[in-house]
């Protein structure tokens, strides 16, 4: 986005504080948003989706078309954008989960994180994606890929939960 600067060139104002005021304007009428640092960024790229019904996936129904609401995919998979980042996925340990290659998930850094949540974590140095297990008898956290044949990661040295994934996207 551009700063205060380049905002005031293209629209022709002579001062910052009217750039200030104009983006204040566009933050209540939420066509854009501020970071905690003061940085802007658009809060609506797309007009959304229609979203017509429900299609069962088990004995087929009749389908009746009905507009059931508009959809913004970037609100659905991204509520909080100041913590959230999109990953590719390389290899196959999260198969079972339904995370194949070349996916792309979406990860939320949050302040706490559950067992049995998929993570991206930083296990001796390297960074990979698996789910958070707690180890019963030692209480320790290890990492276990949704993939017979990868055994659980245990960590040797370091270990950090980066983030949690929240969706998983996959194009046809």
């Amino acid at each position: 986005m551009p700063g205060y600067q380049e905002i005031m060139e293209l629209t022709g104002f002579r001062s910052k504080n009217a750039v200030f005021k104009l983006l204040e304007r566009m933050v209540d009428e939420e066509v854009i948003t501020k970071d905690a640092r003061g940085r802007i960024s658009p809060k609506h790229l797309s007009v959304g989706v229609p979203l017509l019904g429900l299609i069962e996936a088990g004995f087929p129904s009749a389908a009746e078309e009905e507009l059931l609401d508009v959809m913004d995919f970037d609100e659905y998979l991204v509520p909080n954008k100041e913590s959230t980042y999109i990953l590719k996925v390389k290899g196959d340990s999260m198969i079972d989960a339904g995370i194949h290659p070349g996916d792309m998930v979406v990860v939320e850094r949050r302040s706490s994180y559950k067992p049995g949540q998929i993570v991206v974590a930083m296990i001796d140095g390297e960074y990979t994606m698996k789910f958070l297990r707690r180890d019963k008898k030692t209480g320790d956290h290890f990492l276990e890929p949704a993939n017979a044949k990868y055994k659980p990661i245990y960590p040797r040295e370091a270990f950090r939960v980066e983030a949690v994934v929240t969706a998983v996207v996959r194009k046809y």
